[in-house]
């Protein structure tokens, strides 16, 4: 079944954190750079896409706990898998590897749950981060007109992980906790080019993220401006994840409900971090704050962000059970 069909008839339920599950493995530096990488002149802890590649069997655990849990989409293990990110780590000539390596870890795990209940197909959405630069706001403050990446030197950059996605096989392309709109333009442009090139095409999901109590992304837009931007692309999804817990995203996931021709997608974090950084929310608590946006028929896709596991997954998918999706506005779709 295609996946527009499936979410006509149910709320699908996205995974969890993959950062909140690598934590708790305590990995060490050797684990991030394994055999290839164990004369890297540069220090490898902490990037987490790099385990693809390192530590392949505990990526592959993760998804599958993932989908143990009730997940029908998991997001492949390449948040910052991107030139502009890996730079940091002058990684930059193992982008295209980790892209594909991630998509296929991904897809062997949801091959093997689909084929265990062929009527509940699994999905692999190709996670495509914001990247660690802004293409309409100035790093420095004492030079607002400066810009650390020009519009094309990100479309370079997203068309470069997308290829390694979808040849990996990523069912979905996912940009994602958007904090810079002129940044996902880049990243569609550059899905868009790639699938004319190809003569093929996936769904595309977007996510933005909300920063603060405004109710704006941190390039100034708010929710309804976000969405205008992105429009013109036929989406299968927009939606809004991470910045903040899920009480405070509900009145702009409304705004999206209500004036958006896609399905809705949402996954924030579970509450906000405490002076830890750790993420305290139970399950039960988040999975209550959730209920509020199926109650209000808001939600097709959902899921959780920054502090979420298997258990919030759980839960969470247990009372969307008891929902039906809403219902995108066909007066809106015909307008586009």
């Amino acid at each position: 079944m295609k996946i527009e069909d499936i979410l006509k008839e149910r709320i699908l339920i996205l995974d969890g954190a993959m950062g909140t599950m690598i934590q708790r493995h305590k990995l060490e530096e050797a684990d991030f750079r394994g055999e290839i990488l164990k004369d890297h002149p540069h220090p490898l802890k902490g990037n987490n896409d790099l385990l693809s590649l390192t530590r392949p069997d505990i990526i592959k655990d993760i998804h599958r706990q993932y989908f143990e849990a009730g997940s029908d989409i998991i997001e492949t293990n390449t948040f910052g898998s991107t030139s502009v990110a890996q730079a940091d780590y002058h990684l930059e000539h193992l982008v295209y590897e980790i892209n594909y390596q991630s998509a296929k870890i991904a897809k062997e795990v949801a091959a093997e749950f689909t084929a265990k209940e062929p009527n509940k197909p699994r999905f692999v959405a190709g996670s495509m981060g914001p990247t660690t630069k802004l293409a309409s706001m100035s790093p420095d403050v004492n030079n607002p007109g400066y810009r650390a990446i020009t519009f094309d030197q990100l479309v370079v950059a997203f068309k470069e992980q997308a290829k390694g996605l979808l040849d990996g096989g990523a069912d979905l392309l996912l940009p994602e906790t958007i904090t810079d709109t002129l940044n996902v333009k880049a990243a569609l442009f550059a899905i868009q080019e790639l699938f004319e090139e190809r003569g093929t095409s996936v769904p595309v999901m977007v996510s933005g993220t909300i920063t603060d109590a405004s109710g704006r992304i941190l390039s100034g837009q708010t929710a309804e401006a976000f969405l205008i931007s992105v429009s013109h692309v036929p989406l299968l999804s927009i939606g809004l994840n991470c910045a903040m817990g899920a009480s405070a995203l509900r009145p702009y996931l409304k705004v999206l409900s209500d004036k958006a021709p896609f399905f809705i997608s949402a996954y924030p974090n579970a509450g906000l971090p405490n002076e830890f950084g750790q993420y305290d929310q139970t399950a039960n608590e988040m999975a209550a704050e959730v209920e509020d946006y199926l109650k209000e028929g808001l939600i097709n896709i959902l899921g959780g962000c920054c502090g979420s596991t298997p258990d919030h997954i759980r839960r969470i998918a247990e009372i969307a059970k008891k929902y039906k999706p809403r219902v995108v506005n066909s007066l809106l779709v015909d307008s586009q």
